[in-house]
């Protein structure tokens, strides 16, 4: 690859970004970094029908969580900006014209009622409607009319479309990094309308010539632009433009593998399907930062959704996927999507993270909870982060450290407390108020050898123990748990237990 390498993520702020289009953009970011070229932002504003508050502001939100930057974008201007097309919209309609002067375009005048008729009578007789090459000269645009019509309704603001001329009786050969060669018959596709009559591009102008001005060399998009890749590809070549080559990403599948993952599976399955927690005017969808997860989780999770390595290894932070990441790994077929999995990614990143830092967010928590305490937070947070996945599952195994238990699970407590078990507790607390050295080690060994001194079933003293501190069957070593107490707030635990047997 001779020339730099420059891809663009162009999403449409048409609502919040699905994990798919954050996909889209982390593989145009890692197959730029691999090549040491340029990632850029592009908002794909032209259909202002569609534009929705605040979702621009969301999709750049979002990169900036999951560290995926953008080297040129909206308010980080490069030398090919603007880059919102709303704010490009003077730069269209010369390419427009151009292609009409060539022949490779023209205006259309049928009014969407003429065009709905014609849709209606195909229909009755089991056709589709097609605008193409086989009708366009019986229709109302400048190939079938002539020249001084054509004048007199542009002269009279008559409404009317740009269409592309598409070839008849030709074979398109198309090529895709993922999907191989493609041939496609010119005689299967419509005269596609490049310019509307509000005087906006479509999608499809805006996008070819803005990814020639902004001279992007790979165009790596979602499976659903393939069938766009004809008319794409036919309008650099009616430019005389050199094309971009082509990724088109398999599609992220629903978890049964049956269908395209959407917003309504996450809300059925209870797993989010956006990156960041969206409030619109109608609706509230979770998002994974909300959720409790790590950005590292998310983009090793969204890595794998399409790819792999082609080694056992799982683990990539965004560093190492940028050195191993390449398109010709890229599956064709769609990605299965697996909640489960994004929770064991989540485990993994949660047990490397530096213990201050998640001390810190295990903190913040507390004090949103309005817990304060005396107590080693980051002691606590290195007994029971083992079996954590989320940070609020910190609170969930150690609430007791904060709240001393003001009951005792049924069940456990059926099994444990016995008709000896108040004296037996009584002894353990005689024990502990004798340990003057409070460490895990002291009380573990003045309990457990006074334990086989009696020669009691260990079960017998350490159940009902474990009830007395903690109210459940939970939680890390027993004389861990006693340890970060003190002396004072375990024997207070054992004698409310003590009480509550009496």
């Amino acid at each position: 690859m001779s020339q730099k390498v420059r891809v663009r993520f162009a999403p449409s702020p048409t609502g919040p970004l699905h994990i798919g289009g954050v996909r889209t953009a982390l593989y145009n970011y890692l197959f730029a970094k691999a090549h040491g070229g340029d990632f850029l932002l592009r908002i794909e504003d032209t259909d202002q029908t569609r534009y929705v508050e605040g979702a621009e502001g969301y999709i750049v939100e979002a990169l900036h969580w999951l560290s995926i930057p953008f080297d040129e974008g909206p308010g980080k201007e490069g030398s090919v900006g603007p880059y919102k097309q709303s704010e490009r919209k003077h730069l269209y309609r010369q390419y427009a014209d151009r292609l009409v002067t060539e022949g490779k375009a023209y205006y259309a005048f049928d009014t969407s009622e003429d065009l709905n008729e014609h849709r209606k009578n195909h229909e009755a007789q089991g056709k589709t409607f097609i605008y193409n090459w086989h009708n366009r000269l019986k229709l109302e645009n400048s190939l079938s009319l002539s020249p001084e019509a054509v004048e007199e309704k542009l002269s009279n603001g008559e409404e009317y479309v740009i269409r592309f001329k598409s070839p008849e009786g030709e074979t398109l050969l198309l090529k895709d990094i993922i999907r191989g060669d493609i041939e496609i018959d010119t005689n299967t596709l419509d005269d596609k309308v490049l310019f509307k009559s509000d005087g906006m591009p479509t999608y499809h102008l805006a996008n070819i010539v803005d990814d020639h001005l902004m001279e992007i060399t790979h165009v790596i998009r979602g499976e659903e632009w393939l069938p766009s890749l004809a008319l794409h590809q036919q309008l650099y070549d009616a430019f005389g433009w050199q094309a971009p080559a082509f990724a088109h990403l398999p599609l992220i599948l629903k978890p049964s593998g049956k269908g395209k993952l959407s917003k309504r599976d996450g809300e059925m399955g209870g797993f989010p399907v956006f990156p960041l927690q969206w409030n619109g005017e109608n609706e509230t969808y979770a998002g994974y930062r909300e959720e409790g997860y790590l950005p590292e989780a998310v983009v090793n999770m969204l890595a794998f959704l399409g790819w792999n390595p082609g080694t056992e290894e799982e683990f990539f932070s965004l560093e190492a996927l940028t050195e191993v990441f390449s398109l010709e790994r890229v599956h064709k077929a769609g990605a299965k999507f697996d909640p489960k999995k994004t929770k064991w990614f989540q485990h993994h990143y949660l047990q490397e993270m530096d213990e201050r830092l998640l001390t810190g967010r295990f903190q913040a928590l507390l004090q949103q909870k309005g817990v304060s305490g005396t107590l080693d937070t980051q002691k606590i947070v290195s007994l029971l982060k083992e079996r954590a996945t989320f940070v609020e599952d910190l609170w969930e195994q150690g609430s007791f450290f904060y709240e001393a238990p003001q009951s005792y699970d049924e069940k456990a407590a059926q099994k444990a407390f016995k008709s000896d078990t108040k004296e037996i507790l009584q002894q353990v607390k005689n024990l502990t108020e004798r340990t003057d050295t409070f460490t895990s080690e002291a009380l573990s060994e003045t309990i457990k050898g006074w334990i086989t001194q009696q020669e009691m079933g260990f079960g017998k003293v350490m159940m009902p123990l474990r009830l007395a501190l903690v109210g459940e069957m939970k939680g890390p070593d027993v004389f861990d748990i006693m340890a970060l107490l003190g002396k004072k707030e375990s024997l207070q635990r054992i004698e409310r237990t003590i009480q509550h047997l009496s």
